[in-house]
């Protein structure tokens, strides 16, 4: 096995950040830092794992909350969608809307386009475009690994809500069928809140996504 995967639930609303590692090279990722990047470095560091990415899915603050500090602990380059800059820029505010602060977010590195390929050691992560929650919402899927980090899309038993800024329900739906549903139902599905699920389970079982155009 090539691949391990540690959960962190952070932050005040308890969003999943995931630690990716390669164990062949121990080169390791860190998707949505939620919350206290020191806290991430540490499990990561306590594993043996050197952080060489930092991938966000999106950018609202609770996804973002940990993102200056883990960025100034590693210097790893940090990926995003260019369509999520804007949202990631606001997200300190945002979180003061809900009554909590979040550091000013450094710039990202990389901008991430559809189909685009992130090497972590020897995994290699896909990046699909998935909008829909919120601009510039990317999922990153490992094929061979048969795993969907997918942020706020897909929950076990529900979707992403869509009455957030940016948010659009139509949009959303689309993405699911057209992206995610499309996956084998042996994918696992991390999602960004909640625990893990299945493409196949999601089928079955999601209430939003009964009906013969789920297959």
């Amino acid at each position: 096995m090539t691949i391990q995967i540690k959960q962190l639930p952070l932050g005040p609303l308890q969003t999943n950040c995931y630690l990716v590692a390669c164990t062949a090279t121990s080169e390791a990722a860190v998707i949505d830092p939620g919350w206290d990047g020191r806290a991430i470095k540490e499990r990561a560091d306590r594993l043996g794992w050197n952080i060489t990415k930092i991938m966000l899915t999106h950018s609202h603050f609770d996804h973002v909350g940990g993102l200056e500090e883990i960025k100034a602990l590693t210097n790893a380059p940090i990926y995003v969608h260019p369509e999520a800059v804007t949202m990631l820029e606001y997200a300190p505010k945002a979180a003061a809307m809900w009554g909590f602060h979040i550091d000013p977010p450094p710039l990202a590195d990389i901008m991430l386009t559809e189909g685009d390929v992130i090497e972590i050691g020897e995994l290699r992560a896909q990046t699909l475009f998935t909008p829909g929650h919120a601009p510039g919402h990317v999922c990153f899927y490992l094929s061979e690994e048969a795993v969907l980090f997918d942020g706020d899309v897909l929950f076990q038993g529900s979707i992403g809500r869509t009455d957030l800024p940016g948010g659009d329900y139509a949009l959303l739906m689309s993405t699911i069928r057209e992206k995610l549903m499309v996956l084998p139902d042996n994918t696992v599905v991390l999602s960004g809140h909640g625990p893990a699920t299945t493409i196949g389970d999601e089928r079955l079982n999601n209430p939003f996504l009964q009906g013969d155009q789920w297959g």
